[in-house]
């Protein structure tokens, strides 16, 4: 989908009340989109539509679980009785689940998969069905034919990357990527771009809202304010993945690397993946 067609079109945004959420929909906002933010804190959704409305664009805020499924059932429903089917959908709710794999609980594990994950599996099927069902329905013209649409799962560079000390995170960001790939490959026949995103360190409150497991909530918070500092001091602000995210859609692009971190440790994977292994097993630095 060309920028140009931005205008006009409809997106959908989780996880839009702040960083890489609220920076796309302000981005695709700009260039004439008409958004949604959607996002687990109503009021910070809110606060990203005035935003978007300032820049001259029409949106609306919902509050909606991605891990929950009927809330997500629900959500799509109201999208499309209420505005529309949705030309780009960008999943980007996420959380951080810090900390070795034997201290990480069950219930660590189902709250980051839920987010992490499922959310990534109902906005992609639910939106997805959406959008097949739109071209099928409407008659094609050679000359024009129906636009599909676009979606975008906002993965990690972590999803190359194995580490000792995220191995919940890396898992459900692998799994990411490797829906997308599955998916890009099924939509594609009814013109329906996949992405995958794949950041590195950015500017985000992720680490502040972080779990870290296996120490107790002091020693959590102390984790949390000197990986937040880490972050601050990388100097990558979301607006610039927003950027990469903006450029994917239009492109329609498979899987996208962001910074310098990223490309280099998606190269490593490819090359050599060994080089990897080994740096697994440093611990993380914050600890």
């Amino acid at each position: 989908m060309p920028i140009a067609q931005f205008d006009g079109a409809l997106a959908v945004v989780t996880g839009a009340g702040s960083g890489f959420g609220r920076a796309t929909t302000l981005a695709l906002a700009e260039r004439g989109a008409k958004v949604i933010a959607a996002d687990i804190d109503l009021e910070s959704a809110e606060r990203t539509i005035v935003l978007a409305k300032s820049l001259g664009a029409d949106g609306t805020a919902y509050q909606v679980d991605v891990a929950d499924a009927g809330a997500m059932e629900s959500f799509a429903d109201e999208v499309r009785s209420t505005h529309r089917v949705p030309d780009i959908v960008v999943n980007n709710a996420g959380i951080a689940v810090a900390g070795p794999f034997l201290d990480t609980g069950l219930k660590d594990w189902e709250r980051i998969v839920g987010v992490n994950l499922w959310g990534v599996i109902h906005g992609s099927r639910l939106f997805g069905k959406q959008m097949v069902e739109r071209v099928n329905n409407l008659p094609n013209k050679p000359d024009k034919p129906n636009k599909g649409g676009h979606i975008v799962n906002i993965a990690s560079a972590a999803g190359f990357t194995p580490s000792r000390e995220l191995p919940a995170y890396c898992t459900t960001k692998a799994a990411v990527v490797m829906l997308s790939e599955c998916l890009r490959a099924e939509l594609a026949g009814s013109r329906i771009g996949v992405t995958a995103v794949c950041p590195g360190f950015a500017n985000t409150n992720i680490v502040r809202n972080a779990t870290f497991v296996g120490v107790n909530e002091a020693e959590q918070e102390r984790l949390r304010e000197r990986g937040q500092r880490a972050l601050q001091m990388r100097r990558y602000p979301p607006e610039k993945v927003a950027e990469r995210i903006v450029e994917a859609i239009a492109k329609n692009k498979p899987l996208v690397p962001v910074n310098f971190e990223s490309h280099l440790l998606h190269a490593l994977s490819r090359v050599s993946p060994a080089s990897l292994r080994l740096l697994a097993r440093i611990p993380a630095p914050l600890r």
